[in-house]
């Protein structure tokens, strides 16, 4: 994945997420909801932003990568920005 300069908003993570979510497994899904409202740092919505997009075009292989990373950062507990 390039690296990408823009700061995504939780909109537009939310927007990503709901354009993949029928790719993405039930686990996933059912969590996503968790992540946005524990307010996540910017440089994690640019990363969930990232590995969500796309999703439905990559391989399996890089599926699962993806999903590993996902589901890290859904289940990470970092601090809030308040």
């Amino acid at each position: 994945m390039g690296k990408c300069n823009l700061d995504h908003s939780v909109e537009d993570v939310q927007q990503k997420f709901n354009s993949q979510s029928q790719w993405l497994p039930e686990d996933i899904r059912s969590l996503f909801h968790e992540f946005l409202v524990r307010n996540p740092s910017q440089t994690t919505l640019n990363e969930m932003f990232h590995l969500l997009k796309k999703y439905d075009l990559v391989d399996e292989q890089e599926r699962k990568e993806r999903d590993r990373k996902i589901k890290w950062l859904i289940l990470n507990k970092e601090e809030t920005n308040n």
